[in-house]
């Protein structure tokens, strides 16, 4: 499925791959992409054939943001806030209803809204050079995909304040100094990382795949009393139904892998 302002390669071991595709703009998100986007990521959490998700872009960027020019021109609209009148696709929203882990392959800048699309996705990767940029407070434009909120988790709040009320770069290593991207590769290795990452997590139950993303995402966003209490109320539901004799053959499953990896 391939259209001209996004790539989509479904690979049959059951992942996908998403390249934003405007490589001359830096891949910034134009109202025509954010739609194009958002419906791609739709249509793939609906087809059970693929159970994770790459996001990627084409060039020398991973996204640039909001497309400022035509938001200039007055034809763009700001992300977050699109007039009901004429909806726009969210595609950080069309993240968050894919039930798979999402790896967000970071070949290059992720700026603004780019930079929220990354915090959108389950893990990062990120091309040595890639960088992080948050310009909300310079381009006089509010956050409204989480970036105020997701940096301060993950980085904690006094680094979150000098990156977002200063707008300076993050270099890759840094950002995994930091703790926001998982691992920094060579710009040729990402996206084989990325593809190898990707069919780790498939070599799980895919049951369990989808259930334990779910009670580390749901659980993050509560308290850690509540988290605790929720894990345990989705754990005694799901292992009511786990058989012995399945556990003990997935056990000489995985000693078999650490073996072949030893």
């Amino acid at each position: 499925m391939t259209t001209d302002l996004l790539l989509t390669e479904i690979d049959p071991a059951g992942y996908a791959v998403i390249t934003l595709n405007r490589p001359q703009s830096m891949n910034a998100l134009s109202k025509a992409l954010m739609t194009a986007l958002t419906e791609a990521i739709d249509a793939l959490a609906a087809r059970p054939d693929v159970r994770v998700l790459i996001l990627t872009g084409a060039g020398r960027a991973f996204c640039a943001g909001l497309d400022l020019k035509e938001i200039g021109s007055g034809q763009g609209s700001l992300g977050g806030a699109a007039p009901a009148a004429k909806p726009i696709g969210d595609p950080v929203a069309a993240l968050g209803r894919f039930a798979g882990p999402v790896i967000a392959a970071v070949n290059g800048v992720a700026v603004t809204g780019g930079f929220e699309l990354a915090l959108a996705c389950d893990m990062l990767l990120a091309a040595e050079g890639a960088r992080f940029a948050d310009t909300h407070a310079r381009i006089g434009v509010a956050p409204g995909w989480g970036l105020s909120q997701k940096l301060s988790r993950a980085i904690g709040p006094y680094r979150a304040r000098e990156v977002s009320l200063t707008g300076n770069w993050v270099s890759a290593e840094q950002a995994a100094a930091w703790g926001f991207v998982n691992r920094v590769l060579p710009a040729e290795g990402l996206m084989p990382a990325a593809r190898a990452l990707a069919l780790d997590m498939l070599g799980t139950l895919p049951a369990m795949l989808l259930r334990y993303k779910a009670v580390i995402n749901d659980g993050f966003a509560l308290a850690l009393g509540e988290g605790m209490a929720l894990e345990k109320a989705r754990a005694r539901e799901f292992n009511a139904g786990v058989a012995a004799g399945d556990v003990e053959q997935r056990r000489e499953a995985v000693r078999e892998r650490n073996r072949g990896a030893a």
